[in-house]
C-alpha cells in the first residue's frame, strides 16, 4: 500500500483525538520513556516540538532540564535539520511550517546526542516510521551515528503492522506508546 493513504488515515485519526485525550495519553507515553534506562543514561537529548495533536513532549523537556541534562530542539535550515541547545521551552519561537524552533546559536552536533525523540504520523512493528512526507527526519536519521538511540513517541492507534519501507530507511531503536515500549534491533 502506498504511503499517502496510510498517512491520510492516521492523520485523520489523530485529528479526531480531543485535547484531553492527547494530554492524558501523552502523559503516559512520557512517563514510560522517563522511567527507562535510556533516559537515565542520556546526557544530551534531542526533542521535537509537538504540533497537530502529536504526542506532547513538555514533561520530558522539564525533567531533562531539572536533571541537568542537555536539551536540544531541531531547526530547519537549507541543509536540513540542525539541533540547537536550549535552557527552556520558552526559548522556542515559530519557525518553518509554524513549528516552534530554537533561534539560538548553541548548535549540537548530531553525534553529541545520546537520544533523539522523533515525531511521526505512523510507526510499524519493525521500527519504521512514516512522517509528513518532507523527509527531514529521514535524511537526518540516515546520517546519524549508529549508537544514537532513535525513539518514536506514538499513540497506540498510530502503530500499524507494516509500513512501506525502502532498504535505505533508518529504523528506530525503540517506540514508546501509551500501552507499551517496543525495542528494535539496530
Amino acid at each position: 500500500m502506498p504511503k499517502r493513504p496510510i498517512r491520510e488515515k492516521l492523520l485523520a485519526a489523530r485529528r479526531q483525538c480531543s485535547a484531553e485525550t492527547c494530554r492524558c495519553l501523552s502523559g503516559l507515553i512520557q512517563a514510560r520513556f522517563l522511567a527507562g534506562e535510556d533516559y537515565r543514561r542520556a546526557g544530551c537529548l534531542g526533542l521535537y516540538s509537538p504540533v497537530l495533536n502529536e504526542v506532547q513532549t513538555e514533561l520530558v523537556a522539564r525533567r531533562c532540564l531539572a536533571d541537568g541534562k542537555r536539551l536540544a530542539y531541531p531547526r530547519v535550515t537549507a541543509e536540513g535539520l540542525q539541533f540547537v541547545e536550549v535552557s527552556g521551552h520558552d526559548e522556542l519561537a515559530p519557525g518553518a511550517f509554524g513549528i516552534p524552533e530554537p533561534p539560538g546559536q548553541r548548535v549540537i552536533a548530531l553525534e553529541d546526542l545520546d537520544v533523539l525523540v522523533v515525531p511521526g504520523v505512523g510507526f510499524d512493528l519493525a521500527g519504521h516510521r512514516l512522517g509528513y512526507g518532507k523527509g527531514y527526519y529521514d535524511r537526518l536519521l540516515v546520517s546519524a551515528c549508529p549508537a544514537l538511540e532513535r525513539v518514536g513517541f506514538a499513540y497506540e492507534f498510530q502503530v500499524v503492522e507494516q509500513l512501506p519501507a525502502a532498504a535505505h530507511d533508518c529504523r528506530l531503536t525503540q517506540l514508546v506508546t501509551d500501552q507499551r515500549l517496543l525495542r528494535f534491533a539496530s
